[in-house]
Formats: C-alpha cells, sequence, structure tokens
C-alpha cells in the first residue's frame, strides 16, 4: 500500500501548478483575495508538513505484537471455567475443593513433566516453536565440569546446587586457588537466599529435616514446593564459615548475610552483623537498609523504642549518602502497623517524605496506610474517607506489582467496605480492579476468595436481589467458588426482597458447589422453604426442592436428621398435598428418635380431613400416641369431630380420648 501512496503524492506534486493555475483562471474575475489566499495555503501546507508530519518508511514490531493484539480482543467469558482448566474437560471444577485439587494436580503435573525433561534433555532435543520459549526447553541441571575450578563453582552457583557449590569451594581452598570476589557475593547470596539448603528441584520429591526435640526422621512434605519450606539458620552454618575465612569483607558480604539473617528469622543477629560494618567503615545498601527496617519491630518491645530504632536507620541512610528506594518506606510504613497509637501520627510524614523525593506510592504503600487508619468493625464505626481519597487519586490507573505486598491491597479496600456497609464505594474499588489487567494483583486463589466473597456479602446486604443475581451469574463460578456463610448470604438477600421462589434454582447450585452436606445450610434453605404459604405451583416446586434435600440426606451417613428439618420438609410435603412423601417423613422422626411438635401434628390431621383420608388420621393418632405426646387426646376428639369413621376407627379413638379422661 505505501508504494501506490508514494506514487499519488508524487503526481499531485507534480501537477500543483497546473491546478494552481487553472484555480487563478477559475476565480480571477471573482475575487483577488480568495485567489491570494489559496495561493498562501498552499505554500504554507507543505512548509507545516514536512515540520509537523513524519511518515515512517517502516514500522517495527515485535514478535509477539500479533499475539498480543489477538489476546486483546478475548474478554473473559463469565459462563465458562478459569481458562487455566479449558485444555482439559476432565478438569472442570464445580466447588472450591475441586478447584484447589486440580489446581494442585496440574501444577504437580507440570512439575513432573519439568523434572522428567529436565533430567532427560537428550529425548528433547528439537525446537518447532517460532518465535523461540526458553521454558519448553530443556533447563541444563546436571553438573559438566567436573575439576576443580572457579567455572565450575560458577556452574554450581548457578545451578542453584548448595551443597556442591560449598563443596568446591572448600577445594578450591585447599588447593590455593584464589577466588574473585565477584563469586564470593554469589556464592554467600546463593547459602543465604536457601538458608545452607539445596533448594528441591521442580517435581521432585520434597524432604524435610525434622528438627524438633530427638526426631530427626526426614518425612516426605507434600503439596509444597522446595523453596517455600522454612529452615532455621544454624549457628556458625557455611554462610557465616565462609564470611570469617575472607580476608577481605566488603559491604556485599555483609549484605549478603544481613538479609539472609533477616529473611530466615535471627533479627538480633542481624543488627549485630550491621554493627560490625559500620565498625569496619563500611556502607551499607538500601537492601539492607530495607531489611533492618522491617525487622525493627521484632527487636524491639515497646512502640516509642521500635519508631526510635527506625529514625535512627534512616538518619544513617542519610548519613551515608544511600538514597531510599519505594520498598524502603513501604518497609516503614509495614513497620508501622506494629507501632500502635503512633502509628497515625507518623503514617502521614512518611508519605509526605516520600512525595518529597518523587517516589510514587504502590498499592503496598496504601494497604499500610489502610491498616493504620482503619481497624477491624469490632473496634468500632471507621471513616472511609481515606479510602475515598486514596479511590479518586488512583481512578483510572493501570498497576504493575512493584512490591510483594500489593497484592494484599483489594481485598484490604474490599474488607473496610463490607465494615462500614458502604456499596458506592465497593463498587469504586471493584472498578479499580477492572482496569486493565489489575485483577492480576489481587493474589493468589486463596486472594481472590476473599476478595469476590467480601465483595458478594456487601452486594448480599446492600444491593436489590436482581443486581445481586446479576453479579451471581457474572462471577459464580468463573471467578468465585462461594462458601456456606456466602451461599447464606443469597438466602437472606432472597427473602429480603421476598424472591423465595427462586430457593429451587439455588438449592440446584448449593448441589453443584458441593454445600448440600452443611447441615445449617440446608436446615436455613428449609426454614426459609417452610415459613410462609405460596401459591400451587411455588409449593410444588418447594415440594420437589425437599424431597431432592432428603435424598441428600439419606445419601450421607455423616448427615444427623434434626428435628426443625424433618419438621420444615414434612410440611412442606403437606402444603402440596404430598401426604404419604408427609407420612413417610413422620416414620423418619421414630425412626431418627425425634419427637414431632404439635403444630405438625395438627397439619397433618388438617391435611387428613382435607384430603378424606380418615385412615391416615387414625394412624397419625396412634403415632402420637407412641412418642407420648400430650395432644394425643386433642387429636383425638378432633377426629372424632372432623372426620367421617368407621366403627372401628371411632373405637380406637375412643379409647385415646377415655384413657386421656381417666388420668385426669
Amino acid at each position: 500500500m505505501a508504494a501506490p501512496c508514494r506514487h499519488v503524492g508524487h503526481y499531485i506534486q507534480r501537477n500543483s501548478g497546473f491546478l494552481r493555475i487553472n484555480v487563478d483562471q477559475l476565480f480571477a474575475g471573482r475575487s483577488f483575495s480568495l485567489i491570494a489566499a489559496l495561493r498562501q495555503q498552499a505554500a504554507e501546507v507543505p512548509k507545516e508538513s514536512k515540520e509537523a508530519i513524519v511518515i515512517p518508511r517502516k514500522k517495527s514490531w515485535n514478535r509477539e505484537a500479533v499475539l498480543e493484539a489477538l489476546a486483546s480482543t478475548v474478554h473473559r467469558d463469565p459462563t465458562a471455567y478459569p481458562y487455566q482448566f479449558q485444555d482439559d474437560s476432565y478438569l472442570s471444577p464445580r466447588t472450591s475443593a475441586e478447584f484447589k485439587l486440580f489446581s494442585l494436580s496440574q501444577e504437580s503435573g507440570r512439575a513432573a513433566a519439568k523434572y522428567f525433561v529436565n533430567n532427560n534433555p537428550k529425548f528433547f532435543t528439537k525446537d518447532f516453536a517460532e518465535p523461540h520459549i526458553p521454558c519448553l526447553m530443556p533447563e541444563s541441571v546436571a553438573l559438566r565440569l567436573e575439576e576443580v575450578s572457579e567455572a565450575a563453582l560458577r556452574e554450581r552457583i548457578s545451578l542453584r546446587k548448595v551443597s556442591a557449590a560449598v563443596e568446591m569451594y572448600d577445594q578450591l581452598l585447599q588447593s590455593g586457588t584464589p577466588v574473585s570476589m565477584e563469586t564470593t557475593h554469589e556464592m554467600l547470596d546463593l547459602i543465604c537466599v536457601y538458608c545452607d539448603r539445596d533448594p528441591v528441584q521442580e517435581g521432585a520429591p520434597i524432604l524435610e529435616d525434622g528438627e524438633g526435640g530427638d526426631d530427626t526422621k526426614r518425612r516426605k512434605v507434600r503439596g509444597r514446593r522446595g523453596t517455600d519450606l522454612k529452615f532455621s539458620w544454624k549457628e556458625n552454618n557455611n554462610a557465616e564459615r565462609i564470611f570469617q575465612q575472607l580476608p577481605e569483607r566488603d559491604s556485599r558480604c555483609y549484605s549478603a548475610l544481613i538479609r539472609g539473617m533477616v529473611k530466615h528469622g535471627v533479627f538480633s543477629k542481624a543488627f549485630n552483623m550491621y554493627t560490625e560494618l559500620l565498625n569496619h567503615r563500611l556502607t551499607a545498601d538500601v537492601h539492607v537498609f530495607n531489611a533492618l527496617i522491617s525487622a525493627a519491630p521484632d527487636v524491639r518491645e515497646k512502640f516509642s523504642e521500635r519508631w526510635d530504632l527506625i529514625t535512627e536507620l534512616l538518619n544513617q541512610m542519610s548519613q551515608q549518602k544511600v538514597r531510599p528506594n519505594l520498598l524502603t518506606f513501604n518497609s516503614v510504613l509495614k513497620a508501622l502497623r506494629r507501632c500502635g497509637f503512633l502509628a497515625k501520627s507518623l503514617a502521614p510524614q512518611t508519605l509526605n517524605e516520600m512525595k518529597a523525593l518523587g517516589i510514587a506510592p504502590s498499592l503496598a504503600t496504601y494497604d499500610h496506610v489502610l491498616a493504620v487508619f482503619y481497624k477491624s468493625a469490632s473496634s468500632g464505626p471507621n471513616n472511609t474517607d481515606i479510602l475515598q481519597d486514596i479511590l479518586t487519586e488512583l481512578e483510572g490507573t493501570r498497576f504493575t506489582c512493584q512490591d510483594p505486598d500489593d497484592v494484599f491491597f483489594f481485598s484490604s479496600a474490599m474488607r473496610i467496605c463490607l465494615d462500614s456497609k458502604d456499596l458506592e464505594l465497593g463498587y469504586k474499588v471493584h472498578q479499580l480492579v477492572e482496569v486493565g489487567e489489575n485483577w492480576r494483583l489481587l493474589g493468589d486463589s486463596y486472594q481472590q476468595s476473599i476478595y469476590y466473597g467480601r465483595f458478594f456479602n456487601l452486594l448480599c446486604m446492600m444491593e436489590h436481589v436482581d443486581v445481586v443475581l446479576r453479579w451471581y451469574a457474572r462471577i459464580i463460578p468463573s471467578l468465585y467458588y462461594p462458601n456456606p456463610q456466602g451461599m447464606r448470604d443469597l438466602l437472606q438477600a432472597l427473602d429480603t426482597d421476598s424472591r423465595l421462589d427462586l430457593l429451587p434454582a439455588i438449592w440446584k447450585d448449593i448441589k453443584t458447589l458441593g454445600h448440600d452436606n452443611k447441615v445449617d445450610l440446608v436446615g436455613e434453605l428449609l426454614s426459609l422453604m417452610a415459613r410462609d404459604e405460596h401459591s400451587a405451583e411455588v409449593q410444588e416446586s418447594f415440594a420437589q426442592c425437599a424431597l431432592d434435600v432428603k435424598s441428600a440426606f439419606d445419601g450421607r451417613s455423616s448427615m444427623e436428621w434434626t428435628t426443625p428439618s424433618l419438621s420444615h420438609i414434612t410440611t412442606l410435603m403437606l402444603r402440596a398435598n404430598k401426604l404419604q412423601q408427609a407420612w413417610e417423613m413422620l416414620q423418619l422422626f421414630k425412626a431418627q428418635n425425634r419427637v414431632p411438635s404439635e403444630a405438625l401434628m395438627n397439619s397433618f390431621l388438617s391435611a387428613c380431613q382435607s384430603s378424606g383420608a380418615p385412615h391416615r388420621a387414625v394412624e397419625l393418632v396412634q403415632l402420637s400416641a407412641a412418642f407420648c405426646l400430650p395432644a394425643t387426646p386433642g387429636l383425638a376428639k378432633r377426629a372424632l369431630a372432623e372426620l367421617e369413621l368407621t366403627e372401628e376407627q371411632r373405637s380406637i379413638l375412643s379409647e385415646f380420648e377415655a384413657a386421656a379422661e381417666e388420668e385426669q
């Protein structure tokens, strides 16, 4: 297309003089001023175009541009399962438990496949992907250099072979081979990050040393990654030993040990190491200060002492001319969360200092501020002005993760909206989540469940039920698998707006979500259906739902019948004129050692009268006598007066009535 456009432009430029002459002749007898204006425009347009418009001869695109363009046209389907499960029809979770199980299964399979590929690279040598996808190719996990050399040591460090790297380092020292300071830095970083342990290769079985008492057995740890295991920092481990053997120790060596000690909970020792660094007249980097500030609340007990230590560290940063970064101020704010009453006065000062240095806050910054100024709902009402100001400032912003704690902001903000019952503010929080790819900062599946659970709870409390149901269809189950409390909130919303006719449909969802084994939830559902009388059509749907609930109880030995549940199902059967099913429920009372109420027995007797079933009424009185109910004589008297009975039936009922009179 560029070539034809270029030819047209050349043609217009070449014939512009001819066109201008014809324009002059056309308007010669009409207006000389117009001709002059046209000439001036014709002279100015090329000049402006040369200055303002620059047409590139070629546009460079990256290799993923087409894929990115196609991906931008696809949006989430609220009726589909999460995208991660769409490649395998067998991994279609219907409940939160299945979501967790399938996610772990998928990750386990992926890790096992990667472990096999990395340990058998000779079978995976061909690369068909274009562009190249490095993660699909085998990683080099086997040691290739066996000789004692610094190159072999660097290879072991790059492969995260902690024990092998330490062994090679010791061999180099024994052979008198010097090790460069850069390699020593990487060596100390490796040991301190993994706490002098070999990280478990992805997909390999994970073992952990038992360190409690005399128990030294090794046990298998399932469902956890090797890098997630928490080990204690041992006294005089290899990191400290190698550090002590160094002829020269620079600030980078101290930094590795200090950050490793803070990471693994040896806070006092980290501060002692920092004091030693200062005694050697060395300067720490910003990462050391960030680690020490985050550890300050753990080495001081009083709130004022904690803040004094943080202030001292900040002053030392200024003296050593170390410029703080975003993580520095986030560490300060996070530490202030553990400084009690001092936090509310000191947090604004910290934010002002950030602004003065031109450091933009991240979501973690705002999360720490919210934690300082807002407490739980049980501690009293909260003012939401600060959250309102934060959301106004962040409106329409697209975020990238800058701090590991960024993922806690949205769930914390939604908690405040829920505690204050501010629906409008909750909508603003969710609108911010939906901007761009901000939803990625909701965190892992557990954090996402917390966020959407609070949002849905807020909707059920404050929104109209029709809007609640639209959100229900939008986020469940593609984004959120509600827990029993979430379904209970939905039932209460239906009750508030008198939409109990939807209860049978909600029961189907309760079964699909795997909550039909929760006795309390099922009991509340039955209570709402049996509380009031409705139209015949609704009562029929309630009766069918109640029978389905009964089958759920019968199919699980772990679910124990309660008297209210039995009474509610019996009542629903009676209202739908299902006398036989109601009688079977009464038999369950006896089988489950439960006692029906007097009101239920009277309702059953009324149903017998309207259905013309005198024999069932007699059996009802006999059942009441078997339960030793005080209402038995009254039931017998009612049956004798209201039903058409045979002589045999009358004599049976008269005996119950006479027995009651004799007892009086």
